[in-house]
């Protein structure tokens, strides 16, 4: 798994509707980091078989209770939306800002491109953009980040571009399925915005259920994609998502939580072709996966855990104790019984079930 973890501490900071809203606390950080948890993405999130425009509107209700919970911390007024083609397009931002009241103003567009040579992707490269510059702007961005390349890419390109034509920027709210590198480009933009906008005030990102890591190796299954695939690991995953899980456990093992967006919400087929890889490579290499090892893997900690230090390795020991004592208890026994797990059973039941559901969309 990935060694870019992020050490935080994570704070329930409200309930917009049924969405709960926690903060990720650290002295380090110059912005603010969140985590929205909500039926829609937990499902989403937790099953690739939600597709196509239900996988935008699982995201919708999340999306207008970060909105709204701005709002009631103080913040006001109308903003930009930026959209990164083609990943952007999975996000609701502008029904969204239409539900919370919220003003837009511009919509832009980046396009970033893999540049790929015999099979193997070397760079990237922004083929299109439509940016409108104005003063003072807020920018609302959604996107996928694993690596964080391509938002790296497209926010230094707005930036240069607002600085060399007398724009500036106040704030960027940017909503995300990603991981911790988020956070580490995050910050080291920030001071070089500060530097070109003294008047930026930070990011202010929202993760959809945690903050993951990306694998840095092909995991336990031995079939991981690198840099790609989201795992537990050094993340932060809220405490809902990890009780959805637990109640639909064989969620656990899926390749990661997001597959490619893209053709998950454009290219169906495609999405469920790579599904459908993940576990027919699973139950060829069945043999030799130790149901122990992988446990451990997702869930993201060697256990049993005592109660103190489960806490701390899910970074939930400044949250209210309603409710994580029986969830503690639901992973531990979890863990006790992997051993006696039938994984071919359930790496079979899915192939069938995937099978199933993919000849809608052939």
């Amino acid at each position: 798994m990935s060694n870019a973890s992020v050490r935080a501490s994570l704070r329930f900071a409200g309930l917009q509707e049924n969405t709960s809203i926690y903060e990720l606390q650290s002295p380090q950080f110059r912005n603010k980091y969140f985590i929205l948890s909500g039926e829609g993405t937990r499902r989403l999130m937790a099953f690739p078989e939600t597709v196509g425009f239900d996988n935008y509107l699982s995201l919708l209700p999340e999306t207008v209770a970060a909105l709204r919970h701005l709002f009631s911390t103080g913040w006001g007024g109308d903003l930009d939306i930026l959209t990164i083609l083609r990943g952007g397009l999975n996000y609701p931002l502008e029904e969204a800002c239409h539900r919370a009241g919220i003003r837009v103003r511009d919509m832009d567009f980046l396009s970033c491109e893999r540049i790929i040579k015999d099979n193997v992707i070397t760079g990237l490269d922004i083929k299109y953009d439509k940016l409108r510059v104005g003063k003072d702007r807020i920018l609302a961005i959604g996107d996928i980040i694993a690596t964080g390349d391509t938002m790296k890419m497209c926010l230094e390109r707005v930036v240069d571009y607002f600085h060399s034509r007398g724009g500036s920027l106040r704030k960027i709210i940017f909503f995300t399925i990603g991981g911790t590198r988020a956070v580490t480009i995050m910050e080291d933009l920030t001071q070089r915005i500060r530097n070109l906008f003294p008047g930026f005030e930070g990011f202010e990102c929202f993760f959809y259920e945690g903050m993951f890591t990306v694998y840095e190796e092909q995991g336990v299954c031995g079939i991981n994609l690198i840099d790609i695939d989201f795992g537990w690991k050094g993340g932060v995953v809220s405490p809902e998502f990890r009780r959805y899980v637990m109640e639909h456990p064989y969620s656990l093992f899926e390749r990661c939580i997001i597959y490619d967006g893209g053709a998950r919400r454009y290219e169906i087929p495609v999405h469920f072709e790579e599904v459908l890889g993940y576990w027919e490579g699973m139950l060829e290499r069945v043999d030799s996966i130790s149901p122990v090892a992988l446990t451990a893997e997702k869930l993201g900690y060697e256990g049993p855990l005592g109660y103190d230090a489960w806490l701390e390795a899910t970074s939930f020991a400044e949250l209210p104790g309603d409710g994580l004592r029986e969830l503690w208890s639901m992973e531990q026994e979890f863990i006790r019984n992997a051993a006696k797990l039938n994984l071919r059973e359930i790496i079979s039941t899915r192939i069938k079930e995937i099978k199933t559901i993919s000849q809608s969309y052939e």
